[in-house]
């Protein structure tokens, strides 16, 4: 129903107005029913479940962070907290509880959701804490419940309703994660709209099969009548016929395979298992064409390889491109998130001039560092391995924390006056090398004596007596 501020697109009532503006024409596939529709194919068939976890799953699996993005700390100290994400350029911090938290994970496999059905709405829950108004969760709000959506006449959302409740929940609450939106379809269009037909077929196709092979793997049985008795009048002969065709018709019906099977008949009557003459059309080759469609549809071509449509030579190239399609679906969840979620956060406990830390993930596919690339660095003088370094590829590599044993009092005194004083010249170098200037023999001597070095053996190194 139009008003003032814009339209409505509600339930039932709404087919024309919302087939229209998603140009959609199956009305099998108009909304509310499409929403029934994608999540029978999504439950009910191997091939659609195996291309949605493809597309979903390294999504999920992806390294999500918040990156500072010149905010303030107080800020991203904050947004990370009640995201639950790590901060990019710091060590991870353990959450100390998680129960009754915001979950990362969980949303995102919600809000992916919209792949399938078009779209996946939340609502925004806050509560406030020493303060400041906190992220207590984003409630899922599932399409099957959704019974309105607003929409204003420049095409941007208003607000949606839900069945059962008559306040609706405006947008500036609102995390609306919409699939392919164009214009004021707010409903947005599923990742499975494209293989629809391919399923409905193959659907039909695998009923058919099981019935052929029910039908024709045992046979169907067929009575002959045993002859009428010689010497019975036309009443006798016809009473006779019925009897045996009644007897017959229930023996038949009544006929079913197994250890204990058998059947007891006249003489001269007859019970054979008769199969379908000829050539049996083959259902097998239709099933895996629109398997590979299915496939397809979601560009995950690798999962008909070794199925007669190539070879795993092919895996690698059609992998790159799977994957970029996946960084394009990440980058769409991260801008929403970030546009509504993380600003929004900010937006309501600083206002809407403080910078706000980003939302980033590690691209999908994307090489990590192997340790054959790390000696080709080194060899070429790229980089140098220090102490980070080490640290870093034993994290990297799983491998466990170096131990440091702490020098004993017998090695430290062993040490040379020169390698005291090779010690001293290298902590003043770099602090040299840091500020830009030339230090005084009394600044040097401070930053020796801050360091730990030998003081007398720095006496002896070539410092400039006074600053320039």
């Amino acid at each position: 129903m139009p008003d003032e501020q814009g339209y409505q697109v509600s339930g039932l009532s709404s087919w024309a107005s919302m087939a229209a503006e998603s140009h959609e024409t199956n009305p099998d596939l108009f909304w509310p029913f499409s929403v029934e529709v994608f999540d029978k194919m999504r439950r009910e068939d191997a091939q659609v479940a195996s291309v949605m976890r493809a597309v979903t799953l390294p999504i999920r699996g992806a390294e999500w962070m918040i990156d500072p993005a010149g905010a303030r700390d107080e800020v991203i100290d904050l947004v990370a907290t009640d995201l639950g994400l790590p901060v990019k350029g710091r060590e991870p911090v353990a959450p100390l509880r998680t129960k009754g938290r915001f979950q990362w994970g969980e949303h995102l496999r919600l809000a992916l959701l919209e792949l399938v059905y078009g779209h996946s709405y939340f609502e925004q829950v806050y509560q406030p804490e020493g303060g400041k108004l906190r992220l207590k969760k984003l409630a899922w709000r599932p399409p099957r419940s959704i019974s309105n959506i607003k929409v204003a006449r420049d095409g941007g959302l208003v607000s949606i309703n839900q069945h059962g409740l008559t306040a609706p929940i405006p947008v500036d609450r609102l995390v609306a994660y919409v699939n392919d939106r164009a214009g004021g379809n707010w409903i947005g269009e599923s990742l499975l709209r494209t293989v629809y037909k391919n399923w409905l077929l193959k659907d039909r196709m695998l009923r058919a099969q099981a019935l052929t092979v029910e039908r024709n793997g045992l046979g169907v049985p067929v009575y002959t009548a045993a002859e009428v008795p010689e010497g019975a009048d036309a009443t006798e002969r016809d009473a006779w016929q019925k009897s045996e065709k009644e007897a017959g018709l229930k023996l038949a019906k009544g006929f079913r395979g197994g250890e204990a099977a058998g059947a007891s008949i006249p003489n001269t009557s007859g019970l054979v298992l008769m199969g379908v003459t000829g050539k049996l059309p083959d259902t097998d080759a239709p099933i895996r064409y629109h398997d590979e469609q299915i496939a397809r549809g979601g560009l995950a071509h690798f999962l008909n390889l070794g199925t007669q449509t190539g070879s795993w030579a092919l895996g690698s190239t059609l992998a790159d491109f799977f994957t970029g399609s996946l960084n394009a679906v990440a980058e769409h969840v991260r801008d929403v998130t970030q546009a509504h979620v993380v600003e929004d956060l900010v937006d309501w406990n600083w206002g809407e001039t403080e910078p706000a830390p980003r939302l980033v993930f590690k691209p999908i596919g994307a090489g990590g560092l192997t340790a054959e690339a790390l000696k080709s660095l080194i060899d070429a003088g790229v980089i140098k391995p220090d102490e980070t370094l080490e640290a870093f590829m034993r994290a990297a590599f799983s491998l466990p924390v170096k131990d440091i044993a702490e020098p004993s009092e017998d090695t430290a005194e062993s040490a040379t006056d020169a390698e005291s004083a090779r010690a001293a010249a290298e902590v003043v170098q770099k602090v040299y090398l840091g500020v830009g200037t030339v230090l005084s023999k009394a600044e040097a001597r401070d930053i020796v004596r801050r360091s730990g070095a030998d003081l007398d053996a720095a006496n002896d190194t070539d410092q400039p007596e006074e600053a320039a």
